[in-house]
């Protein structure tokens, strides 16, 4: 019996030492491994509020898809955004603080990509290099 804790103690032991050697090799990974650079693709984005005022921003990302790319973008600049997921995927409900509210008024944020209206959601939109996206708040037709 005491040969058996004795080989238990030893295998805790080694398990042990092979975490610690992990998280130190993982730590000095983080601390002198490559550090991220700016994003490969640069992109400009519009947003167009309520009365025609407009707001420019030009960033870079890695980011497959817009919504990923605005999330990177609120992080580092005044852009602010806010939505809620839906049965066809992310939904705009605010930016930069003004809510559009489809139910009250026929108020969205409607989603262009090179100046055309975009056939997917930020969710889904890819990113290419050089693309301009606009956010405009825009009301259904009656």
């Amino acid at each position: 019996m005491e040969k058996q804790n004795k080989n238990t103690g030893k295998i805790v032991v080694g398990i042990l030492g092979i975490v610690l050697l992990i998280g130190i090799f993982l730590g000095v990974y983080h601390f002198f491994g490559p550090k991220a650079l700016a994003g490969e693709k640069a992109y400009t984005l519009t947003v167009v509020d309520d009365k025609g005022n407009t707001k420019e921003y030009e960033a870079t990302t890695d980011a497959e898809y817009l919504g990923q790319a605005l999330e990177e973008l609120q992080k580092r600049d005044d852009f602010t955004m806010e939505g809620e997921e839906g049965d066809y995927g992310f939904f705009l409900t605010s930016v930069n603080g003004l809510q559009a509210v489809y139910d009250t008024d026929g108020a969205y944020w409607a989603v262009y990509v090179n100046d055309e209206y975009a056939q997917n959601g930020v969710d889904s939109q890819p990113v290419n290099d050089q693309d301009a996206f606009s956010l405009v708040y825009e009301t259904a037709a009656e």
